[in-house]
């Protein structure tokens, strides 16, 4: 499985997040494959140092994968940690967004993929069940 986080607007305006997955299937010769992805433009990013870009909302709809680097989210449900393998998907394009700071040494490298307006993305929601038994589309784990 690999971790996405979902960043979204709500209709008050705010940032929000939830965490899933990136829905894989079996694919030939033992590999797990998603569903192919349909973008507009992709690019490499680096950052070496704290932007301090304060509270923002993204650019676009898109998905980021983290190569390098870890870095604390801040929304208005609280905040979550972003590793090197996650993956971020952004739909947070307006409202009052959201803010993050590195909280280590190493640079944020990251692919930055901007999805095609109607693309679909196989992101499968997390969701904690009382008790701390996690849900994932009708599973219980």
């Amino acid at each position: 499985m690999i971790r996405c986080v979902r960043l979204w607007t709500g209709a008050d305006g705010k940032s929000h997040f939830e965490d899933g997955v990136v829905e894989l299937a079996r694919g030939a010769r033992g590999n797990a494959l998603s569903a192919k992805l349909r973008i507009d433009a992709a690019s490499f990013h680096e950052t070496d140092a704290d932007p301090k870009l304060g509270w923002h909302p993204d650019a676009a709809r898109q998905l980021v994968m983290s190569l390098s680097g870890t870095l604390r989210f801040e929304t208005a449900d609280g905040s979550f940690t972003l590793r090197p393998g996650d993956v971020l998907f952004t739909e947070d394009t307006g409202g009052t967004g959201h803010n993050w700071t590195m909280t280590d040494e190493a640079p944020w490298r990251r692919l930055y993929t901007v999805l095609e307006p109607d693309a679909e993305v196989p992101f499968r929601s997390e969701r904690r069940r009382a008790g701390g038994a996690t849900t994932m589309q009708g599973e219980t784990r």
